[in-house]
C-alpha cells in the first residue's frame, strides 16, 4: 500500500515511524511531514500546491494513494476525511460531522448529557454578562473553555473569581483565540489526576445494523502539560507522556467501560455518524471514578509517541480494519514494557521562542540507548543539510523497557544525543510528584 499522512507533528512522525514497519506499506507520503519523516524509511515529504484540505487531497489522488490517516484535528473538522472518501480512498479519521466532537466543546459536552457520559457538571454561554453571573454564582475554582478549537490555548482552570472573569473577557471581548472564544462552556472543577486513552473507532450505519460497531481502546497513558517539573508553570501542548500508567486500577478501567466508552459507542452509532479512526478519551481519575474531559477526534500528541511503542502488531493492518469495519475481529496484542517520551522545547516556549537553531543527533548514541527521537517542531534545511528548530515542542525522545525505570533511565540517556541552543525539558516526566492534579 501506499498510505498518506496528514500533519507536520511529532505524532505524525510516530505513525510514520509504526507504518513503515508493516510489510504491507511499500510508501509513505507525508504532507506536508517533517524533518523527522524527511529522513525516515519508506517516507517522502511532499508540500502541497495551496494551503486547505481540497489541496491535501489533490495529492493524494495525484499519487494515487491506497489509505490515508489524518493525524490533526482541523482537517478532520473541515472535513477532509468526506472528501477523501469521495475520491474512493478509504481514510483513518472521522468524518467532518463525527469530527465536531472535538471542534465544538458545546457539541460535545450536549453529546455527552444526552447519552449519559459521565462528566462534569457545565453549562455553555454566548452572552458575556451571563457567563459573568454564572461563574459568580458557582464560585472558584472552576473551568473556562472556549467552544471552539483553540489549539490547546482554550481552557483556563480558574483557581479565583478575578482570574475566571479575565478568562471569560479574553475569551468573549478581547477575542483573544478569535471566534473560537465567542462561546464559552463553564464546567466544575474536578479533583484528581488525568489519564488518557486512545482508542480504535469502527463506527457507521451498515456496521451498527450488522452489530459490527466498536471502539477498541489502547494503553493507558498519561501527558504532562506543564512546563515545569513538579507540575508547575504555564500549560503547554505537552511536555513528556508515559505509557501505561501504573497507579490506574482495574476498577477503574471497568468503570472508564461502562460509564463513559459504551455510552460513547451508544452516541456515535445513534447519531448515525461514520467515524472510523481513532478517538482520544481525556479523563480525570476522580473519588467518584473517572469523568470525562473531553474527546478528541483523533490521536493525542505526545501520547502517541508513548502508546505506539507497545504495539506488538502490524499498525498498517489495524487502520486498514479501521476502513474496512473489522477491526472488532483484530488481535490486539501489547508489549508488556513501559515507554517514557520526554519532549524537548524550545527556550521560551509556550511564549515566544527562537526558530532556525541547528540541531546536531547523534543517531548512533540513540542506538545505543535503544531510544528513538520523533521530531515535532523542527525541518531539514536542504541547502546546508542540517535539521533545524521550527517549533516549541521541538522532538520527543521515546524509549521501551521491561520496567519504567528503565525506560526512563534510557529516554533520558538518549536526550543526551540531541543538542540544540536554548533546548529545555523537564527531567521529572513519569516520576512520583509529576502528575498534574486538577483539571488541565
Amino acid at each position: 500500500m501506499k498510505i498518506i499522512v496528514i500533519g507536520s507533528g511529532g505524532r505524525e512522525h510516530a505513525i510514520c515511524v509504526q507504518l513503515a514497519k508493516s510489510s504491507l506499506v511499500s510508501e509513505i507520503v507525508c504532507v506536508p511531514g517533517n524533518g523527522g519523516t524527511y529522513s525516515e524509511g519508506k517516507c517522502r515529504n511532499v508540500k502541497p500546491s495551496a494551503s486547505g484540505i481540497e489541496a491535501m487531497v489533490d495529492v493524494a489522488v495525484a499519487e494515487k494513494c491506497d489509505m490515508a490517516v489524518v493525524g490533526p484535528e482541523d482537517p478532520l473538522a473541515f472535513g477532509i476525511a468526506d472528501l477523501l472518501w469521495a475520491k474512493g480512498i478509504p481514510t483513518v479519521g472521522p468524518c467532518k460531522a463525527a469530527a465536531q466532537l472535538e471542534a465544538s466543546k458545546d457539541l460535545a459536552k450536549s453529546f455527552m448529557k444526552k447519552y449519559g457520559v459521565a462528566c462534569a457538571v457545565s453549562e455553555t454561554f454566548e452572552n458575556v454578562e451571563d457567563a459573568h453571573a454564572y461563574v459568580d454564582k458557582m464560585g472558584a475554582p472552576i473551568v473556562i473553555k472556549a467552544d471552539g478549537l483553540a489549539a490547546g490555548k482554550g481552557v483556563v482552570v480558574a483557581s479565583s473569581l478575578e482570574m475566571a472573569h479575565k478568562a471569560i473577557d479574553d475569551f468573549m471581548k478581547d477575542g483573544t483565540l478569535g471566534a473560537a472564544g465567542n462561546r464559552v462552556v463553564i464546567e466544575e472543577y474536578l479533583q484528581g489526576v488525568e489519564i488518557s486513552i486512545l482508542s480504535a473507532v469502527s463506527v457507521t450505519p451498515e456496521l451498527a445494523k450488522e452489530g459490527k460497531a466498536t471502539i477498541i481502546p489502547f494503553k493507558t497513558a498519561r501527558d504532562h502539560k506543564r512546563l515545569l517539573d513538579g507540575a508547575k508553570g504555564p500549560n503547554t501542548g505537552g511536555m513528556g507522556a508515559i505509557s501505561p500508567v501504573a497507579d490506574v486500577t482495574a476498577d477503574q478501567l471497568v468503570k472508564f467501560n461502562d460509564d463513559i466508552l459504551q455510552p460513547t459507542l451508544k452516541g456515535l452509532i445513534e447519531e448515525g455518524f461514520d467515524y472510523r479512526g481513532f478517538i482520544f478519551f481525556g479523563l480525570m481519575l476522580t473519588k467518584n471514578g473517572p469523568k470525562l474531559l473531553e474527546y478528541n477526534v483523533r490521536l493525542g500528541d505526545p501520547e502517541t509517541q508513548a502508546v505506539l511503542p507497545l504495539m506488538d502488531f502490524d499498525f498498517a493492518a489495524m487502520c486498514k480494519s479501521i476502513t474496512e469495519g473489522t477491526v472488532k475481529n483484530f488481535d490486539f496484542k501489547w508489549k508488556k514494557g513501559f515507554v517514557c517520551a520526554p519532549v524537548i522545547v524550545s527556550e521560551g516556549y509556550p511564549g515566544s521562542y527562537k526558530k532556525g537553531c541547528v540541531m546536531t543527533v547523534n543517531k548512533a548514541a540513540l542506538a545505543d540507548v535503544d531510544a528513538t527521537m520523533y521530531v515535532a517542531g523542527a525541518q531539514f534545511d536542504e541547502k546546508e543539510n542540517v535539521l533545524k528548530t521550527s517549533g516549541g515542542r521541538v522532538v520527543a525522545v521515546s524509549a521501551y523497557a521491561d520496567s519504567f525505570d528503565e525506560a526512563w533511565k534510557k529516554a533520558y540517556k538518549g536526550i543526551d544525543a540531541v543538542c540544540f541552543e536554548g533546548m529545555f525539558y523537564r527531567k521529572d516526566i513519569g516520576l512520583p510528584g509529576a502528575a498534574e492534579s486538577g483539571e488541565l
